[in-house]
């Protein structure tokens, strides 16, 4: 959240894209988002690993079970029309990403997930483009038990006030 509030003070169009800075979503996606953002009019354009052909390459089973079960237990929740809750490439509309971050409470993994519930809660479209995420050749993921446990409080939080 620290970073999004630091980029958008130094934006200066009218679309922010949000991507991991440690090159595990490739840029030339961009070009898929902005085609997206124009064919559909989007406030936001999320890229899902888990929709058309999208997909993830290099995690472990472990991973793959964290991710899809945090992203099947938020369907089932709070319905919100997008398939892939936690990824974090996205294109937004400045003001919308103003208005959202406003409007969200939660750090870490449940932040992703917050970030598209309330822009469904405030009325706003979201276009989704099929990504394939591989996985960092550098750093470790600061997904632990912590992270875990922190999103399910965060979906029983949004579950119980939306």
């Amino acid at each position: 959240g620290t970073a999004y509030i630091h980029g958008m003070k130094h934006a200066t169009g009218n679309f922010i894209v949000i991507m991991d800075a440690d090159l595990s979503h490739h840029v030339s996606l961009y070009f898929m988002f902005c085609g997206k953002q124009k064919e559909g009019n989007f406030d936001i354009v999320s890229g899902t690993r888990y929709k058309g052909n999208g997909g993830v390459y290099g995690w472990d089973l472990r991973r793959k079970l964290i991710s899809r079960g945090a992203n099947f237990l938020t369907q089932v929740l709070l319905r919100p029309g997008a398939s892939d809750l936690t990824g974090s490439f996205r294109l937004y509309r400045k003001e919308v990403l103003q208005k959202l971050m406003e409007k969200c409470v939660s750090k870490g993994y449940v932040f992703q997930m917050e970030m598209i519930v309330r822009a469904r809660q405030l009325g706003y479209t979201i276009g989704e483009v099929p990504i394939s995420f591989v996985d960092r050749v550098y750093g470790e993921s600061k997904l632990g038990g912590n992270e875990i446990v922190s999103f399910l409080k965060g979906l029983l939080t949004l579950f119980a006030t939306t």
